[in-house]
């Protein structure tokens, strides 16, 4: 197994060589590394603004680089190609079918031909997952209905170009799923070069606004000196992304065909803030850069933008584990994020109130949109939750006001708030199937040892969920203590002003 894995990476640096694309091979090796694959390692000390690899744009892998699309013609539109991953998902199908004839061939065999992530577990994997994040992102009955209404009418249509006697080898559901998830975790977001210019490109794709993305932060950057090309250093270039996934929301205004397999560029792994190579695009060429200096032995790192474990996992198959962040301690994921379904804060504030709700979560919808709530690792109420909080728990007469304005109740918080909260975030850790206690018993030393890959990972996921929302109970709880102590106070001090007037009466 070893031994294949070392001839895939020279197969690959050989071909990627032929196809035109430069490495430094005294300064960067590609070596498996334990729980990581294969990655990227320095061979020798390499200084930062340093291009380690270079390589054509159309090189790269797209719907926009592979010659399916216009070879389907008005085909490609007609059965839905154009639109999201499933169009991609077979220009890979088909190229890897052409074997020697394509392009691309010696990129996709060394591509990795199993995965780790929860798309690929078994069931009672699965419910290990339960009241996660992660359960009701992987999308794939989604997956499999493009593939049976869109991937599969447009391959019989062309047997000219999809031969029956390859059908069942390439264009298989466990082929589909599998070159999926290819993309899923190694794909970028290049976009046509649009030429001199100042604005960012793309969109990014992790530090998000509703917390489900994942991908590079894009800055317009002078290019880096390419001491090892002499590259002339006289065009802008900008940081290309790491694309997000379906359920980002940006699939609608964003090219399907921006989505590209970069080769060599996807060979490096990413860890929690370890990042010191990015990859930056010019007019014609891509170029991996060092960030910062690497010592000779260090491992190459990309990165993804750090987000939870719940992706990690989703998306590439692993997690990360480090030390925590005030106020939280331990080992962990400090980007790890629990999400809150508004239906909890619904349920919970019924139990309180007399007036109907319906009427204000519908307007809720309109004006907000947010019908999911993200608690980090700091421990604070997020500001929409209790926004969304104080609007169920108006009077009537406060709510036609409110209603009327259009105008969403401030985010503050008082004791009926805090109530409300402690009461959902209670609902909300019933939902996994273990305790805390339990988590950690599983995970510490004499035990670890004996869970699975799948078990391991989804125990380090729930555990994550779990103490921020635990850690937010504890503050939620202090403010109720710190209020009640405030209100005894105010009471007595009033009490004593009372008594002092009788007196002087």
């Amino acid at each position: 197994m070893v031994r294949q894995e070392k001839e895939k990476g020279t197969n690959l640096l050989r071909w990627f060589r032929e196809q035109h694309g430069t490495l430094d091979t005294s300064s960067m090796g590609i070596v498996n590394f334990l729980g990581h694959g294969r990655g990227a390692i320095a061979l020798k000390d390499i200084p930062e603004d340093y291009t380690i690899f270079s390589l054509p744009r159309d090189l790269t892998l797209s719907t926009r680089t592979s010659t399916l699309p216009t070879l389907m013609d008005k085909g490609w539109k007609e059965h839905g190609l154009h639109e999201g991953w499933v169009g991609l998902i077979l220009c890979m199908m088909w190229e890897e079918s052409r074997g020697p004839e394509s392009k691309w061939s010696g990129y996709l065999a060394a591509l990795p031909e199993k995965f780790d992530t929860p798309m690929f577990w078994p069931e009672d994997d699965l419910k290990e997952l339960q009241g996660t994040a992660v359960v009701d992102k992987i999308g794939r009955a989604d997956a499999e209905r493009d593939y049976r209404e869109k991937l599969i009418p447009a391959v019989k249509s062309r047997p000219d170009l999809f031969p029956e006697d390859k059908l069942e080898r390439y264009f298989s559901l466990e082929r589909y799923h599998l070159n999926g998830s290819r993309i899923l975790s190694r794909s970028f977001h290049v976009e046509k070069w649009k030429g001199d210019h100042t604005e960012d490109q793309g969109a990014d794709g992790t530090e998000d606004d509703g917390g489900d993305d994942i991908g590079m932060d894009v800055d317009p950057q002078e290019p880096p000196a390419d001491t090892e090309q002499g590259g002339d250093a006289a065009e802008e270039v900008e940081e290309v992304q790491l694309e997000d996934d379906e359920e980002s929301g940006d699939e609608d205004r964003e090219d399907p065909a921006d989505v590209a397999m970069v080769p060599m560029a996807d060979m490096l792994n990413a860890r929690f803030e370890s990042e010191n190579a990015k990859l930056f695009y010019e007019e014609r060429e891509l170029k991996m850069v060092t960030t910062k200096p690497i010592k000779a032995g260090e491992q190459i790192w990309n990165t993804y933008g750090d987000p939870p474990n719940s992706d990690l996992l989703r998306r590439y198959g692993h997690v990360d584990v480090v030390p925590l962040r005030p106020p939280l301690s331990g080992m962990g994921n400090p980007e790890d994020v629990v999400e809150v379904r508004a239906d909890l804060v619904v349920s919970a504030v019924s139990k309180k109130v007399k007036h109907s709700l319906q009427e204000r979560v519908d307007w809720w919808l309109e004006e907000a949109e947010d019908d999911v709530f993200i608690l980090r690792t700091d421990c604070e109420l997020p500001e929409e939750l209790v926004s969304f909080e104080r609007l169920l728990l108006l009077s009537e007469d406060e709510w036609t006001k409110t209603s009327k304005k259009s105008k969403l109740p401030k985010p503050k918080v008082d004791p009926d708030v805090l109530t409300v909260a402690i009461d959902v975030l209670r609902a909300r850790l019933k939902e996994y199937p273990s305790s805390i206690e339990e988590d950690e018993k599983l995970l510490s030393a004499g035990k670890v040892e004996s869970l699975s890959l799948n078990k391991k990972h989804a125990v380090i996921v729930r555990l994550g969920e779990k103490r921020i929302l635990q850690g937010t109970l504890k503050q939620l709880r202090a403010q109720v203590a710190a209020s009640a102590g405030s209100t005894k106070k105010r009471g007595r001090d009033e009490e004593k002003s009372r008594q002092g007037k009788k007196a002087r009466k």
